[in-house]
């Protein structure tokens, strides 16, 4: 009997996909058209490119009309979109009708709550916050310390630098438009200089994280160096290479 070679057309392969999850706290479009100029022209071009979870007001029905509308608006602006969180008001079957996706989020919303108590200050109708342009005379209008650990599916945004006392989760993002401070293990998703500070660097104890970005130059854990995981480490930008030096002098 002849040996027959199986050729297979497909395979399926554990990968870990970095997306950003957009939470639209109003569909009102005039608002909505508005805040979406002014991010887009303050953003980097990979906003563009990152996978995108939409995640939709928790009150309230939402209706497919509006939805599409919606849809339209991020999609004119080159918007990556890929899901719609669970939680809405809105059947599953009809965003999927929209072309996307459906995922859950675990507990962002639970955890919302307590990020917007922290984060007051930073807040528009776009929670999220999307990485800007050049900015390099910025000022530093504050910081944030947060002395819990962040957890899978949290995100917070400073408008200055950002001093978490705890880890940092796989799954968890980590901005700010300065510096970035994690005393524990960084796990997640670090993204400094989000408005185009190229001089902000990142600080933690132990990196292992699934993304690490400053100013818009981005490396993802499996571009990490090798000598660095598991170590304490800064991280800064020299022209457009990411250098990674020792937390503390040798």
């Amino acid at each position: 009997m002849t040996a027959v070679e199986e050729h297979t057309i497909l395979e399926f392969r554990g990968r870990m996909l970095m997306m950003t999850v957009l939470h639209l706290k109003t569909l009102a479009l005039d608002a909505l058209h508005a805040q979406l100029d002014k991010s887009l022209q303050e953003s980097p071009d990979w906003l563009r490119d990152v996978p995108i979870v939409l995640d939709l007001p928790a009150e309230g029905e939402v209706s497919v009309v509006e939805l599409a509308l919606v849809l339209e608006a991020l999609r004119d602006r080159d918007m990556n979109l890929v899901a719609v969180a669970t939680g809405t008001a809105m059947p599953e079957q009809e965003v999927r009708a929209l072309g996307l996706g459906v995922v859950t989020l675990g507990d962002q919303r639970t955890n919302a709550s307590r990020q917007e108590k922290s984060a007051a200050r930073a807040e528009t109708p776009l929670s999220t916050e999307p990485a800007g342009a050049a900015q390099q005379t910025r000022e530093r209008i504050e910081t944030m310390v947060i002395d819990q650990p962040v957890r899978s599916g949290q995100q917070i945004y400073s408008r200055g630098d950002l001093i978490v006392l705890a880890p940092v989760g796989t799954g968890a993002e980590l901005l700010a438009d300065g510096h970035i401070h994690v005393y524990g293990n960084l796990r997640g998703r670090a993204l400094a200089g989000v408005r185009g500070d190229s001089s902000a660097r990142i600080f933690c104890q132990q990196l292992n994280a699934e993304l690490v970005s400053i100013a818009g130059h981005y490396r993802v854990a499996e571009d990490l160096p090798e000598s660095w995981r598991n170590q304490p480490v800064q991280i800064s930008l020299d022209g457009e290479a990411m250098q990674f030096m020792p937390l503390k002098a040798r």
